[in-house]
């Protein structure tokens, strides 16, 4: 076990070198760069977005560097010669769709990259086996004129090469190292030689190291990703959206909705707004008018160069004679963000997600706070690779989260703690928060800061 941790440290010591060198970003991009922050605006402007043409050229310098960089690490990490990936046409493995040059929106037909390695310091090779190429980026290995069979195409590649061992993506777990399908492998081991069967072995971390590993591009940009669905939320919780009285929670919905349109993105998941209200039990939502002393609750996430973000904020509609959030709601927010600075403190890589959970919940406890942590990765996806920190119907561990925390990766610190606050009758509240934050290795820190203050809304 100890040499195995040894050799985990090295590698991820090298693949941070790697990751933070090397790399020439899109000059439009770097222009755009905002630095990590612990201190959130209070109403950030939405960053100057780069058009589609300039999105593309950014995702293809990046996905060549990942390449370059990141595979041959984590393939020596894992032992493994040989990774074979394989989609079909809009049904992607969740690998394969990260890995498409920026014009290719779907896998086509089926698509069969090979990753191998030959050893005694010789250059990793990227191959396609598929009809179409990916922007330069893979080596067409398939000429369906020469052999019209493109699984005994891909035998052939591998008998060439021998491998050792010959990673695919299934997994029991992992649904992102679980993308080739029974009908596949089926056709695939039809034509492979018997002797290479039994060199068959999982990519599911092949596939979660992959997806987790975040490049210096994307860590230049991410901030402003992040400040990009901040400033959304700020405009939402803000007269220009909400007349209260008279705007509904599903109003709120859908301004997000149509604004995330208008900047040329996407959302990953409908925006929720919820109300807790004095009185009323739980969150309303939907048709529910927003009256001056309700606590609205949003959790939002975007999309852009295909970084995801999650995020969830609070805000205080002022009834007319008031002026500040009641005391009982500011103290609230302040215990739940304790709570997140526990978390914070309690990320150690090589730990799993469960001792993490375990760590922090019993210090919060301790400290008298009644928390519910379900902390995950983000990344190329919203709920992202790597080890969940807790579940919200979970709160005492989770064989998904016995995977090992590593460095270098990005995190939606997601959390709640229910607080009695006097100026509602002693009435119990949740004060959720979420905010994206990269892990270094050695701390967590937040990409553009978090809420510390509720935001006000005035009732007219």
């Amino acid at each position: 076990m100890i040499h195995l941790d040894l050799l985990t440290a090295r590698a991820m010591r090298m693949l941070m070198a790697l990751l933070l060198t090397s790399f020439v970003a899109h000059p439009a991009a770097a222009q755009l760069s905002i630095p990590l922050s612990d201190q959130e605006e209070v109403r950030p402007a939405v960053p100057e977005l780069l058009s589609l043409r300039q999105q593309a050229e950014w995702i293809d310098r990046n996905l060549e560097h990942r390449l370059e960089t990141i595979v041959p690490v984590i393939m020596r990490e894992q032992g493994v010669s040989t990774w074979l990936l394989m989609a079909r046409e809009y049904f992607e493995d969740p690998v394969i769709a990260t890995m498409l040059d920026g014009k290719s929106m779907a896998a086509r037909r089926r698509t069969i990259l090979i990753f191998h390695d030959p050893g005694g310091g010789q250059p990793f090779e990227r191959l396609t086996v598929s009809r179409y190429g990916l922007a330069g980026l893979f080596e067409p290995a398939w000429d369906p004129a020469v052999e019209p069979d493109q699984w005994k195409a891909v035998a052939n590649i591998i008998a060439e090469r021998d491998p050792s061992k010959i990673a695919i993506n299934y997994s029991d777990l992992k649904a992102f190292g679980d993308g080739m399908t029974l009908s596949q492998y089926r056709l695939m081991m039809a034509a492979l030689p018997d002797a290479y069967e039994d060199r068959i072995v999982s990519g599911e971390t092949l596939a979660l190291r992959w997806l987790e590993s975040r490049s210096a591009a994307e860590l230049e940009i991410y901030p402003s990703v992040v400040r990009t669905a901040h400033a959304i939320i700020a405009q939402a919780f803000s007269p220009d959206v909400i007349t209260p009285g008279k705007t509904t929670a599903a109003d709120v919905q859908w301004w997000m909705r149509e604004k995330v349109s208008e900047l040329g993105l996407k959302v990953w998941f409908h925006p929720s707004i919820g109300i807790q209200r004095k009185g009323a039990d739980g969150m309303l939502r939907g048709d529910t008018v927003i009256e001056p002393g309700d606590l609205l609750w949003t959790d939002f996430g975007i999309t852009y160069l295909r970084l995801n973000t999650d995020t969830q904020h609070l805000a205080y509609v002022l009834k007319p004679s008031e002026t500040r959030v009641p005391a009982g709601l500011a103290q609230g927010l302040r215990n739940t963000n304790a709570v997140t600075d526990i978390l914070r403190s309690s990320f150690k890589a090589g730990l799993a997600g469960n001792e993490i959970l375990a760590d922090a919940r019993a210090k919060a406890l301790a400290a008298g706070y009644r928390p519910s942590i379900y902390s995950h990765p983000i990344g190329f996806h919203g709920h992202g690779a790597g080890t969940a920190i807790g579940f919200w119907d979970n709160q005492d561990g989770d064989p998904r989260s016995e995977y090992r925390l590593r460095a270098n990766t990005t995190w939606s610190i997601e959390l709640t703690t229910y607080n009695d606050v006097p100026e509602w009758d002693g009435q119990q509240v949740d004060f959720r928060t979420e905010e994206d934050a990269l892990f270094d290795g050695d701390n967590v820190r937040f990409l553009d800061g978090r809420q510390t203050e509720i935001t006000l809304i005035p009732s007219g």
